[in-house]
């Protein structure tokens, strides 16, 4: 079944009979709208919150609401907005989205409207608000690579230059019958050094180097105290924004952290050695290009 929305052509999909029939979905609903939070667990004191420790917050709160249609009826007194009809058949229904001050309660028009294809369309949007952490966090988004001034050798004692080239990812998604558009966003970096020391998480992704300034120190530097081969890993935390049906980018309240593939470097050690020789009058001396170097 397809319906054209503002120009576009939605596939519609039926909520799964297993949902449908649960006794947990809807449950308190009242018409009213759904609020777009979800409840985190703090790793350290195990208490559960709305925002994720450590995070920064969003300072607005969201709720959906029926929009009037063609005919009124079907929305009783739930009225608010332009009439607006959901074409894809008689289970599509129209919401606007309005926000709020987390502080206060008054919500404001914040878009809209979208259609939502579900008999009861707050249902589906708590559904899609409870869930969309963890679908954020299974999407194959690409936390970046690690690159290093000098690689893939350096020496020990010097400064090594680190930094990330992460992008933006965009993903769309179906959850619960609707459309979603999920926005990926670098927002920090931790980086592991492969010798016990970790940088991060921190918003600095570092950025290149001349190399006539290799050597420098630098937000995501570090210099090796010891020789060998070391594995830098870098993990990157992506905010995201998420959208149903072309709705409004909505915060998604958690971060999502991916690593990046191990990345190899070879620390070596410096020799310095004074020779009296010139090369010029005496290419045999030692120091001199070609000539092997007396232990």
């Amino acid at each position: 079944m397809t319906a054209v929305l503002a120009g576009l052509s939605l596939w519609i999909l039926p909520l799964p009979a297993a949902l449908a029939d649960s006794p947990d979905i809807g449950s308190g609903w009242d018409g009213n709208g759904a609020t777009a939070v979800g409840w985190f667990q703090d790793p350290d004191t195990k208490k559960w919150s709305s925002i994720p420790v450590g995070l920064p917050k969003d300072p607005f709160k969201y709720r959906s609401k029926h929009v009037c249609r063609t005919d009124p009826v079907l929305d009783g007194s739930n009225c608010s907005g332009p009439d607006v009809e959901c074409t894809a058949g008689e289970n599509g229904r129209a919401v606007n989205w309005y926000r709020s001050l987390k502080a206060l309660d008054a919500y404001s028009f914040f878009a809209g409207p979208t259609c939502i294809y579900d008999e009861k369309p707050v249902d589906v949007l708590e559904q899609i608000a409870a869930d969309i952490q963890r679908q954020f966090e299974s999407l194959p988004v690409n936390a970046g690579s690690v690159v290093a001034q000098p690689s893939p050798h350096t020496l020990r004692g010097a400064e090594t230059n680190f930094y990330a080239d992460a992008a933006e990812q965009q993903f769309d998604v179906t959850m619960f019958g609707q459309k979603v558009h999920v926005v990926a966003t670098p927002a920090q970096y931790t980086w592991t050094y492969g010798d016990g020391t970790v940088l991060g998480p921190q918003p600095s992704m570092g950025g290149p180097l001349p190399q006539e300034r290799w050597g420098e120190k630098t937000r995501t530097s570090h210099a090796y105290a010891t020789t060998g081969d070391f594995q830098i890993v870098l993990t990157t935390s992506f905010q995201g924004t998420y959208s149903v049906n072309s709705g409004p980018p909505l915060p998604i309240p958690g971060q999502g952290q991916f690593s990046a593939p191990p990345q190899t470097i070879s620390v070596w050690r410096s020799i310095t050695r004074n020779y009296a020789d010139d090369c010029n009058q005496n290419p045999q001396g030692q120091g001199c290009p070609g000539v092997p170097s007396v232990p």
